[in-house]
């Protein structure tokens, strides 16, 4: 299972620029390996791709997605209130994407963060459109959905 983590993180990882600048993505892919490994080694083994390790790399991704979307909003309030270096909205918004979206509204209301800044919550919003037109065709095309 954690081989099979790192096979499906890694190209992202690699291939995609902006996701290697992200400092709460490579936080993100710490997490799942982490939990990769916890779970082989005090827990139980699955096969790579069975049923069992590809539900269990969706548990984790969505649990470690949020927890970093969260802490990268907790992060970005922070900054702002000390006057440091901001984390940039594409930063924030890669992670909405890669579904994060439960972490980050959650981070909005509770720090009231990036809750009343016009642009920022349109991109938000679109980001979640765009991620649940991403889920109902790789269902579709999956054949879950007809």
């Amino acid at each position: 299972m954690l081989l099979m983590f790192f096979a499906i993180l890694c190209p992202f990882l690699i291939l995609v620029r902006p996701l290697q600048r992200n400092k709460f993505f490579i936080f993100y892919f710490a997490l799942m390996i982490l939990s990769a490994y916890i779970t082989e080694e005090y827990y139980f083994k699955v096969k790579p791709l069975s049923h069992n390790a590809v539900m269990l790399f969706i548990v984790y991704h969505i649990a470690c997605i949020n927890i970093s979307t969260f802490f990268a909003y907790w992060a970005d309030k922070r900054a702002a209130i000390k006057g440091d270096w901001r984390t940039p909205e594409a930063h924030l918004h890669a992670l909405e994407f890669l579904g994060g979206w439960i972490g980050a509204l959650f981070a909005q209301k509770i720090f009231h963060h990036k809750n009343k800044k016009h642009s920022y919550q349109i991109m938000f919003w679109l980001m979640l459109v765009l991620e649940c037109a991403a889920v109902y065709i790789i269902l579709k095309y999956l054949g879950f959905i007809y």
